[in-house]
């Protein structure tokens, strides 16, 4: 398999393993709207270790294109440091900067074919003509686009044409590349192929990849890491299953696929009763004030209450929908509290409830977490 080597600051790392490829110290970036002062960044601090698949993750607005901006240098910090290989970047501009950036637009040439658009940056750096042919032609087998390297941006599908952008940011041989929401303007089976050749190319070139979006699935298919954010501020930042399994607030569970939020003032020590035939097993004391979590798929749903060490609530379903490979139930709980369940549709498995129904909703103690 062709392999490419990452730029100079790569080579810095291999040497000290334990120098982030990027980091962000205590930075804040405020804009100027209508006379009043707007803080987009509110002091994010985070590291990104060299070779690391890294997602900024977060709804509109949250502020995770600024800081990937502050981190090309297109926007300057009010406060704090950018760093790249352990040397302050803070006031270096974005063209001496050892980083690529990939648009949502991916702003081809559309005069030029294929070949042309990869080869541009590396004509304007007057690299030796052997050296483009041999660069040029082993990034388009990465990308899997070696015979249509004369198609022209039109000629080709949206898929073809993201990776083409990919394979011009990539053949300069980048520390880091950035990519801002690439995959936003393909159609959702493109997409979804997209997002594993993403990750088959980010790590057969082994450079560091920095991606912003407000796609939960995405990240969670592509990262190494994910940092949620919200109103300027990273809320929690770990490996996916960590963020999904175990989220550290009430805006990462809710924010991140699909979750059931429960509250309220425990009546014994580890019990909290929604009603008289519930039993919601969590840590605290009698008197505690609770707030947990449970995700749809870890819950069990049957028509006579089961029996064992289970946190066990009664309800009645007020919706049925067939997603094809699962059954997604809303159940209606004593309080008028909702709680989405979700069965999958095994070869062997029969609808639980229909609408209307009275069942018992359970689940280990273990697969709920306290925010």
């Amino acid at each position: 398999m062709t392999e490419i080597q990452a730029g100079a600051g790569a080579a810095v790392t291999a040497a000290a393993p334990s120098v982030p490829a990027i980091e962000l110290d205590g930075v804040v970036k405020e804009f100027v709207s209508h006379g009043e002062t707007v803080q987009a960044v509110k002091g994010v601090s985070l590291a990104i270790a060299e070779g690391e698949f890294f997602s900024l993750l977060g709804p509109s607005g949250c502020g995770k294109t600024t800081t990937m901006r502050m981190i090309a240098g297109f926007e300057d910090p009010t406060k704090g440091v950018v760093r790249l290989h352990g040397q302050d970047v803070t006031d270096v501009p974005p063209n001496k900067r050892d980083v690529n950036m990939v648009f949502q637009s991916y702003a081809l040439f559309p005069h030029m074919n294929v070949w042309d658009n990869v080869a541009f940056g590396l004509k304007r750096r007057k690299v030796a003509d052997a050296e483009i042919k041999k660069r040029v032609g082993d990034i388009l087998e990465i990308v899997d686009l070696t015979g249509r390297e004369k198609r022209r941006p039109r000629e080709m599908s949206g898929g073809q044409q993201q990776r083409v952008a990919l394979a011009r940011a990539l053949v300069n041989r980048p520390s880091a590349l950035l990519l801002d929401e690439p995959l936003g303007a393909l159609d959702l089976k493109l997409r979804q192929h997209m997002q594993i050749e993403l990750k088959r190319i980010q790590r057969e070139v082994g450079i560091t990849f920095v991606y912003v979006t407000h796609d939960q699935g995405e990240a969670l298919t592509m990262s190494d890491r994910i940092a949620v954010m919200n109103d300027g501020m990273v809320e929690q930042l770990a490996e996916p299953r960590e963020i999904y399994e175990r989220p550290a607030s009430k805006f990462v569970a809710g924010f991140i696929g699909t979750s059931n939020l429960l509250g309220g003032t425990l009546s014994e020590r580890g019990v909290l009763a929604l009603g008289p035939d519930d039993r919601i097993l969590v840590e605290g004391e009698s008197g505690d004030q609770v707030d947990l979590t449970v995700r749809p798929e870890k819950i069990m749903i049957s028509t006579e209450k089961p029996d064992g060490e289970f946190s066990v609530v009664r309800g009645t379903v007020a919706e049925v929908v067939y997603l094809g490979t699962y059954n997604s139930y809303a159940v209606t709980l004593g309080d008028g509290a909702e709680i989405t369940v979700f069965q999958q549709n095994a070869h062997d498995s029969t609808t639980t409830a229909e609408r209307g129904d009275e069942v018992w909703l359970s689940w280990q103690p273990r697969h709920a977490y306290a925010l």
